[in-house]
């Protein structure tokens, strides 16, 4: 996974007034911890952001304007409820060569057996623990041929070399449900003309 580079300014006003004013700015205020070291309290572009966030687990060399690097990856995002915006996000610290524990989606590739099944989506992530600097973006759970009633679990998904799972072993992750047959229209018209 390569780094994504972004620039920021550490912020010396807090609250909700100061936020504002950043998001009116175009800046997104974000909080950087870990390692032990004291929260350093951010503003980042906003678009570089919302662009940067769009990889899940992405890793970001972040240029402080007279503080130096951190390498961090994104740990909890705030989104408005309404408008595509990103209120406000905190950045855990990471250094090369560390392991981490992130949810990495779940993609399911392929087509299930004939008959109109569905394919339910138990679990969306996995958690996974790798190193920092090589998280991935997904695993990939090929669904091909399965019939009604199987399952994929945790266990079953393959997983990238360096990665292992941190889920329990046993949690489903896909279900294959039967399709449910339809009752004819006319046989139910009649149904309820007798009722």
């Amino acid at each position: 996974m390569s780094e994504v580079k972004l620039t920021g300014s550490l912020r010396t006003d807090f609250g909700k007034g100061a936020a504002r004013q950043a998001r009116r700015a175009n800046l997104t205020p974000t909080v950087i911890y870990g390692h032990g070291q004291d929260p350093k309290h951010v503003n980042v572009e906003a678009h570089a952001l919302m662009m940067a966030l769009k990889t899940p687990n992405v890793l970001i060399s972040l240029d402080i304007e007279g503080d130096g690097t951190e390498l961090v990856i994104p740990k909890a995002v705030q989104r408005h409820p309404l408008k595509p915006v990103i209120n406000h996000v905190d950045f855990l610290v990471v250094k090369k060569g560390e392991k981490v524990t992130v949810e990495v989606p779940v993609h399911a590739e392929g087509e299930l057996a004939a008959g109109g099944n569905l394919l339910e989506h138990v679990l969306n992530t996995l958690s996974v623990e790798a190193e920092a600097t090589h998280l991935p973006e997904a695993v990939t759970v090929s669904v091909a041929g399965l019939e009604a009633g199987a399952s994929v679990h945790a266990k079953d998904v393959t997983l990238p070399a360096g990665v292992t799972l941190v889920t329990d072993a046993d949690a489903v992750v896909l279900q294959v449900l039967a399709a449910q047959a339809e009752e004819p229209a006319a046989e139910a018209a009649e149904g309820s003309e007798e009722a």
